[in-house]
């Protein structure tokens, strides 16, 4: 049995770039889990599927393989056998993402992979449910959350940096309303778990959340 720590929070919080250098700290595996159902996203776009009809989506499901693989320590996800984590991370797949988690068949299709490698690895494990459904046993659980203006100012110079064009308004609006399907879908919405430790980057670096994150590792 591997000893597990389970990061949940609203999307923009960081959770994936702490989690990868808190995993690399403590030589664990990362999984990143959002980046599994961005894969599925990606395919149900790629396909057209109508997401409003779950048969559809279940019915497309059944051609389409999510995997995961490491290379040098990094997590890269296989849709159908393409390695596609360069093309999951726009604007549009993660709302799409955001929309169809909340899908039983997508959450089944992907429970059963997440389970097992927790359970046979060290895992640092991010998400929107992880402490409360997909790890409710995890040594450490973290809530990471941040501002909507703090996650917003952070996702614009992202994609500036990146030379995209984008408008920080729409940015805010989208990470709004990401919230609110998160925190208000029927399953697995997005909470703090009753034993997280609630973790507010807003003021904080990278290095200082990690270094936090340690303390509570060794404190366990």
């Amino acid at each position: 049995m591997g000893y597990n720590i389970a990061i949940d929070g609203p999307a923009g919080a960081g959770k994936s770039t702490i989690a990868k250098l808190a995993a690399k700290e403590l030589s664990f595996i990362y999984v990143d889990t959002g980046a599994m159902y961005r894969a599925i996203a990606l395919g149900l776009l790629k396909t057209g599927t109508d997401t409003s009809d779950e048969n559809a989506v279940k019915r497309q499901l059944q051609d389409m393989s999510v995997s995961i693989k490491y290379v040098d320590g990094e997590q890269r996800v296989l849709l159908n056998g393409e390695d596609v984590s360069g093309l999951i991370r726009t604007e549009e797949v993660g709302n799409m993402a955001s929309r169809t988690s909340a899908i039983p068949c997508v959450r089944e299709k992907l429970l059963e992979l997440q389970q097992t490698l927790a359970k046979e690895h060290d895992v640092v494990m991010d998400g929107r449910d992880i402490g409360t459904n997909i790890l409710p046993n995890a040594e450490l659980k973290i809530y990471l959350t941040a501002s909507v203006d703090t996650r917003a100012e952070r996702r614009y110079k992202e994609l500036c940096e990146k030379g995209q064009s984008c408008d920080l308004e729409a940015i805010r609006n989208d990470i709004t309303k990401r919230d609110d399907q998160d925190m208000h879908r029927a399953i697995a919405p997005l909470c703090q778990a009753k034993d997280a430790v609630y973790l507010d980057s807003s003021h904080m670096t990278i290095e200082e959340v990690v270094d936090r994150i340690m303390e509570l590792r060794k404190a366990r």
